[in-house]
């Protein structure tokens, strides 16, 4: 007999008053026939978000308030790390992901044994300065990495819980989920969703978003070819400088063997100084090595703090994590 999973859906939202209702009636809908939690992750909004959800009273909601706005990926940490479903559904608060595409969505990884199962946005009803910085990190991510993803800032995604759990979730890395899942060998496909226009509140996207975006990006290039070996960049620059200083200096000693001054040739000052920039390439490599993973990883540090988490089954839970 088939047994159902298990499913958390993860959602943060800040400032989508007027959604959040909407959004859990469509899920409960689509989601009649499972077993679910909805986890709305507030990342400090302004508006009456969080009391809207609180006056949903429903059992299968729970609410995670954050002390202040960390931002999106963030906020899906702390979504995806309380979540206690075999398979995590991440979508976005602003209605636009449609929940009927969940089902779908969970069959074909359930059926076929995808890791990840994400959305490609048809007919996406977003402005040009919304979808232009999209569809440039797409064909960026396609180029460098050779992973062939249409849609990488679809937020509707169904992964296993593994998966979701595993996933580093920082700055805007919420955009690269499926690179990241990616890189630790995870198998994923995507498939046609459905897209909505915004009905209430106003979109947080914005082209200042879009340089922080690319930054991540580049972070997750250099992890995908250097994370386990960073020596490797720092030893080549190093190498190279250091090598360069050295032939310098062997020129410079051959013409000083000859006769000649060299004491006040600005050569000898940029071969020692080559020299002193390579042994430094060495040693920021080798600190790279050690420290690479530490922060997020072995310390085991979240970027986010939790007020409190309620339940709304006549009980409130204080956060058991504490970050630093």
């Amino acid at each position: 007999m088939h047994v159902s999973p298990f499913l958390s859906i993860v959602i943060p939202v800040y400032n989508e008053q007027g959604n959040t209702s909407l959004l859990t009636e469509a899920i409960e809908k689509a989601l009649h026939d499972y077993k679910y939690e909805i986890i709305y992750i507030d990342d400090f909004s302004t508006d009456n978000t969080r009391q809207e959800i609180k006056a949903l009273k429903n059992p299968n909601v729970v609410l995670i308030e954050l002390k202040r706005n960390y931002g999106q990926s963030s906020a899906l940490a702390a979504g995806i790390e309380y979540a206690k479903g075999d398979y995590i559904v991440t979508l976005d608060g602003d209605m636009q992901n449609d929940p009927s595409d969940i089902p779908r969505m969970l069959e074909i990884a359930i059926r076929e044994e995808w890791d990840l199962v994400t959305g490609i946005r048809q007919k996406r009803k977003d402005n040009f300065i919304r979808t232009l910085p999209s569809k440039i990190a797409n064909y960026i991510i396609r180029k460098a990495t050779k992973f062939h993803i249409t849609d990488a800032g679809c937020a509707l995604k169904v992964m296993t819980s593994e998966t979701a759990k595993g996933i580093p979730l920082y700055g805007e890395m919420h955009r690269f989920i499926a690179l990241n899942a990616h890189i630790d060998g995870a198998l994923i496909t995507e498939i046609p969703v459905r897209h909505h226009p915004r009905k209430f509140g106003v979109s947080k996207y914005g082209l200042g978003r879009t340089f922080k975006v690319m930054n991540d990006l580049l972070l997750i290039l250099f992890q995908r070819k250097y994370l386990q070996k960073p020596l490797y960049l720092f030893g080549n620059i190093g190498m190279l400088f250091f090598g360069t200083g050295v032939l310098i200096n062997m020129y410079l000693i051959a013409v000083k063997l000859m006769g000649n001054d060299i004491g006040t040739r600005p050569l000898l000052l940029l071969g020692v100084l080559l020299i002193l920039v390579g042994i430094q390439f060495f040693t920021i490599g080798i600190v790279a090595d050690l420290l690479m993973r530490t922060y997020y990883e072995s310390q085991n540090k979240r970027p986010y703090n939790i007020r409190k988490i309620s339940t709304f089954e006549n009980k409130e839970k204080k956060p058991a994590l504490h970050v630093f």
